[in-house]
């Protein structure tokens, strides 16, 4: 469990991260584009130009929405009671895992298909609709 103040409000807040350093993960399955500042540059001024509707979004606790897509299990600490030192699998993607990032991208990619927008072929990190 990680403990961290954030700058926006002042608040402390707990983040339950895994100890990712310790699995043994092929580097295909940890790969996570993010778009590029250029891709982001050029999308705005074409949006601008052709007075075209921009949305983004930041999404809260992204990692824990995806499927974990290894097979990772725990021994439960005490502050689960009387489950204390028992076997839990872990099926959320957390942060600290080292594919985390490439199983949120994934399930972000699934969610935007169903949601009728379609990768960039030149960035697949830009959706248009």
């Amino acid at each position: 469990m990680i403990f961290d103040v954030k700058i926006e409000d002042f608040c402390r807040k707990a983040r339950l991260v895994a100890g990712g350093h310790m699995t043994d993960v092929p580097p295909t399955i940890t790969y996570a584009s993010v778009v590029s500042r250029e891709t982001v540059q050029i999308a705005l001024t074409m949006a601008a130009l052709n007075a075209l509707k921009v949305m983004a979004a930041d999404i809260m606790n992204a990692y824990i929405t995806a499927p974990n897509k290894e097979k990772i299990w725990t021994l439960l600490g005490p502050e689960f009671g009387k489950d204390k030192g028992r076997k839990a699998i872990v099926v959320r993607a957390l942060y600290g895992l080292k594919s985390a990032g490439a199983a949120f991208r994934s399930h972000l990619a699934d969610c935007m298909r169903q949601l009728g927008y379609e990768s960039n072929k030149a960035d697949p990190d830009l959706w248009m609709k």
